[in-house]
């Protein structure tokens, strides 16, 4: 097992130490750092979402208020979406606060299993029973510890409201995004003191919940290991869509597809080359939060604040979960249907198409170059650019078509809202109008009549 563990590092990092020297190597040097980024779940969704959400709106924003908002809300968000989970879990916890709780003498050992799966620490035949257990009961504590991170998102929205109240004294929409620049925009004193008061309510809720969670975490990975119980809400804590499938199974679901795509649904941390990474369990069970503490956050400014986000923000989410997967599904289909880039386009056994991770691109490189004669160093660069493009292709395309249809969305929203904001005037001024004609003194009538001309 530690042996198998070595040559595994040992590949990554010859791959990492590869340096495509010679001319014309700039572009695989390009693609393999392109390739590296895809293959980090943080980075990639970072840009994604940069490029989808932030950059159309910034484009479009319509007042120094509008763009410091949605500035704050989205860079923020990303902040807690893609990089608040590894540093947190991998920094402060895994070898900061955790570690120090278990004893000396297998403190070391324990910290190193903390990435590996449930399955590969209890299959581990070299260690004792109390370090398997130490490792699980810690790992649920630190992802116990990290639910401060989706509940921080879920508050997000409030604080957003609170900055740009303080920041600008604003809290209708359509003075933030200044909407009709004809008339003196008027703030309603009772929206902003309950913007005010709710957010305040809500960033309370958070810090109290944030630090339960990490005491609970704390006292889960202290004591974790002394019970069979608090081995299985350990264990329930990192894999709940185990827990889910069974539960659904004992209600009668027969349908085994259902049941294993739910079981494999987990709030364990990604392995990045034994160190703790976001998984997409985490990413979204933090993006839906996000999306009920927008909707939530909304309330405070009406009713259309609440349908705008259960129109854009349901497909923000799952693009962020989601990225352009299913358009790189589309892609390798029709490649290996043209029997285009046959040594990085395969169906595995079950007939799933597939394509090698980068670090499994010099083990293929050296194998091809053994059965063709040619050399592993210009396989290996071959098959990175192929790599590059099978990923490129369909990620820039899904940035596109995500970034066209959110545009389109918000647009088409600030138009409404303006209409409707028009026609609402324009009601108001009829009522005036039909009341000043009908007064036994004929002046107001003729004097708003003249405005009108």
């Amino acid at each position: 097992m530690i042996t198998s563990v070595n040559n595994k590092i040992n590949k990554v990092n010859t791959y990492n130490n590869q340096s495509f020297k010679g001319n014309g190597q700039f572009l695989t040097k390009a693609a393999d750092l392109f390739i590296k980024s895809q293959e980090n779940l943080s980075s990639t969704r970072f840009i994604q979402d940069t490029a989808t959400n932030w950059a159309p709106k910034a484009i479009f924003s319509r007042s120094k208020a509008d763009f410091a908002e949605m500035s704050f809300l989205e860079f923020l968000e990303s902040g807690i979406f893609y990089f608040a989970s590894p540093l947190l879990g991998e920094k402060l916890f895994r070898n900061g606060i955790f570690k120090n709780l278990a004893p000396k003498t297998i403190r070391e050992n324990i910290n190193k299993q903390i990435p590996n799966s449930i399955e590969q620490i209890t299959k581990n035949k070299t260690l004792t029973e109390e370090v398997k257990k130490r490792a699980i009961s810690t790992k649920a504590g630190i992802v116990l510890a990290c639910a401060a991170i989706p509940v921080a998102e879920y508050t997000l929205s409030f604080a957003k409201n609170l900055f740009t109240l303080k920041t600008f004294n604003k809290s209708n929409f359509n003075n933030i995004a200044n909407l009709d620049k004809t008339h003196e925009e008027k703030e309603d004193k009772a929206q902003q003191e309950r913007v005010e008061k709710n957010s305040k309510k809500q960033l309370k809720k958070t810090a109290i919940i944030s630090s339960i969670g990490i005491a609970s975490g704390l006292l889960l990975a202290a004591t974790g290991h002394k019970s069979e119980k608090l081995q299985s809400i350990s264990k329930g804590i990192l894999e709940p869509g185990k827990v889910i499938a069974n539960g659904v199974g004992k209600l009668g679901l027969k349908n085994d597809k259902i049941k294993n795509t739910i079981s494999k649904f987990s709030l364990d941390f990604s392995n990045d080359n034994g160190k703790l990474a976001l998984s997409k369990g985490q990413l979204a069970l933090t993006a839906i939060l996000g999306l009920f503490g927008y909707s939530k956050a909304a309330e405070d400014r009406g009713k259309l604040d609440v349908a705008e986000v259960w129109t854009r923000v349901p497909l923000v989410v799952f693009y962020t979960i989601f990225g352009g997967e299913l358009f790189e599904k589309g892609f390798t289909k029709i490649l290996k249907n043209k029997n285009k880039f046959p040594d990085i386009v395969k169906r595995t056994a079950d007939g799933k198409l597939q394509t090698p991770l980068r670090e499994e691109l010099p083990k293929l490189a050296e194998k091809i170059a053994k059965e063709r004669g040619t050399s592993s160093n210009s396989e290996l660069a071959r098959l990175t650019k192929e790599k590059a493009i099978v990923t490129a292709i369909p990620y820039a395309f899904s940035l596109l078509f995500m970034g066209f249809t959110l545009s389109a969305i918000t647009r088409l929203w600030t138009q409404f809202r303006y209409n409707k904001q028009q026609k609402d005037n324009a009601t108001k001024n009829l009522d005036f109008y039909t009341f000043a004609k009908n007064q036994k003194t004929p002046e107001i009538y003729k004097q708003f009549s003249e405005f009108n001309k």
